[in-house]
């Protein structure tokens, strides 16, 4: 099967990684590329990596550009993706790297975003319970957060093995300076993260708190509160989050240890880690990949998980490409058979 794809800003970090992966995809053919205010340059101006493709000429993201192809990948700023993906075929499979379908309660959306809700699509992180059935034939995909993705992979288990207690879930992340995108900012260049750590959307302020709250809530079948604290870290991609629960009533470390162990063992690209090995982004860099070690902080009662994963990878474009796969019912880990990179 040869399938036709556009992508729509491939002039970003987020695009021009889904178009880094799909170069190398055995059923893929690129179509159309576009972008907004960088239409009409060459691609290799903008993504010169990306070799293969340099010599293309960034197209106008227009739905009349985007049509007629299999499917459409939407990496655009949040809502942004809602309008264009409105007009599109509904034989086509669109899959929104943005934020603009993802969330199912409108009221959480219009609060965090500002806007109208657009709607709810299928959720593109199969690893959650459920979800690959979800994918499967599926023609909108709303690709995860990246926080997300590291935040529900990390816990999902414990709360659907009902394992932990829903009422004081803490996580920190510590994400690379590519997640802000690729717009200039100030607290982004070089002399102000070399060297340098910080806090941003402290206290619940941050878009992706109700995300992870929404995963979790269904995993647990119940509310789940979160406490979510982003950090920036200098490096360029990756994330590390670190998540924490209460266990509940006698609840044991085997115990925990094999929920994970259940959940993961037989996925292609989440890893529990032998006891002992901790999580390192290096280790995923550029990979499809998710790396997690947990342990049972007796005293507290808490179970710890830290996670790694490549933020424009397995939280981005890889995740979309893996939704694609299933949905067109490929071979799931077709173009995504990339190992990270050391040192």
């Amino acid at each position: 099967m040869t399938i036709s794809v556009a992508v729509s800003g491939a002039s970003g970090y987020a695009g021009g990684e889904v178009l880094r992966l799909l170069a190398g995809h055995p059923n893929v053919t690129i179509g159309a590329i576009t972008a907004h205010s960088n239409a009409g340059s060459r691609l290799g101006e903008l993504q010169p990596h990306l070799h293969g493709l340099a010599s293309r000429i960034l197209e106008d993201t227009t739905v009349e550009n985007l049509s007629g192809h299999d499917v459409v990948f939407l990496a655009l700023p949040h809502g942004t993706s809602a309008g264009i993906a409105a007009q599109l075929p509904e034989g086509t499979i669109v899959i929104d790297a943005g934020a603009d379908h993802r969330l199912q309660d409108a009221s959480a959306w219009e609060k965090f975003y500002g806007s109208e809700h657009a709607g709810t699509w299928p959720y593109g992180l199969p690893e959650l319970p459920g979800q690959r059935e979800a994918l499967k034939g599926a023609t909108r995909i709303a690709v995860p957060g990246c926080y997300p993705t590291s935040a529900l992979l990390a816990l999902t288990p414990g709360f659907a093995n009902n394992l932990l207690l829903a009422d004081d879930v803490v996580i920190v992340s510590a994400s690379g300076t590519s997640g802000a995108g690729k717009a200039a900012k100030v607290n982004l260049i070089g002399s102000e993260v070399m060297g340098s750590m910080s806090p941003y959307g402290v206290g619940g302020g941050h878009r992706h708190t109700p995300e992870i709250e929404q995963g979790l809530s269904n995993a647990a079948g119940e509310p789940v509160t979160v406490s979510f604290t982003p950090t920036l870290a200098p490096m360029s991609r990756g994330i590390l989050t670190t998540a924490t629960a209460k266990v509940g009533h006698g609840v044991t470390e085997a115990e925990l240890r094999q929920a994970w162990a259940d959940a993961y063992d037989d996925e292609p690209f989440v890893h529990l880690l032998p006891e002992g090995q901790w999580p390192t982004t290096k280790s995923v860099q550029g990979s499809n990949h998710a790396v997690m070690q947990l342990a049972f902080d007796q005293h507290t009662g808490r179970v710890i998980v830290t996670c790694a994963i490549d933020n424009l990878t397995k939280g981005t474009a890889g995740g979309a490409v893996q939704s694609m796969n299933i949905a067109l019912g490929l071979d799931e880990t077709a173009g995504l058979n990339l190992q990270g990179v050391a040192p």
